[in-house]
């Protein structure tokens, strides 16, 4: 993409978005926002939704959020609102109690994946919006989730059918822009 415009860059990756949404509650600790972000942008993810505080350490994105489409909603029933009109299943993705496995549960093609906090999880709302609640199977010994947000979002992504991938070629490089 050396130089492109921002424009270009945004207008050749949208050409090859996956359907999917991201979420992320950012009512406490905002250091994961920035690792999420860059992780929707590997996987060209529609759009990522933060939830909350408009501040947050962009730093983690390593630039990426200047490519990847944010929305920013005041209050997770806000971002609900959103997800019903736009026709996206809402997913929640938590270690809890009642959660089914990730890894053998087919995520819907038009989704939002919505995770919380590290720490306290999804909010009460989050969890009562959700159509399904999924969980990512972790073998710590510590009874405590280790893995971080930015890996759970990778995981998630990783179990997108792959007839709603992107149909364009993936490639290491940007194709050459048009010199006119």
């Amino acid at each position: 993409y050396r130089y492109w415009t921002r424009e270009a860059i945004i207008a050749d990756i949208d050409g090859r978005r996956h359907p999917l949404h991201i979420a992320i509650e950012n009512f406490g600790n905002d250091a994961n926002i920035g690792a999420v972000v860059r992780t929707a942008n590997a996987f060209a993810v529609d759009t990522v939704h933060i939830v909350g505080r408009r501040r947050w350490n962009r730093r983690g994105a390593m630039v990426t959020d200047r490519y990847q489409h944010l929305v920013h909603h005041d209050s997770t029933e806000e971002l609900l609102s959103s997800a019903a009109a736009a026709g996206l299943t809402v997913v929640a993705v938590d270690n809890v109690p009642g959660a089914v496995r990730l890894e053998n549960t087919p995520l819907p093609r038009d989704c939002l994946l919505i995770f919380g906090q590290e720490g306290p999880g999804i909010s009460p709302a989050a969890a009562a919006g959700a159509a399904l609640t999924v969980s990512i199977a972790q073998f710590s010994a510590t009874g405590e989730p280790p893995c971080s947000l930015s890996f759970a979002a990778v995981t998630c992504c990783n179990r997108l059918p792959s007839a709603s991938a992107p149909t364009a070629s993936m490639t290491t490089s940007a194709p050459s822009p048009s010199v006119t």
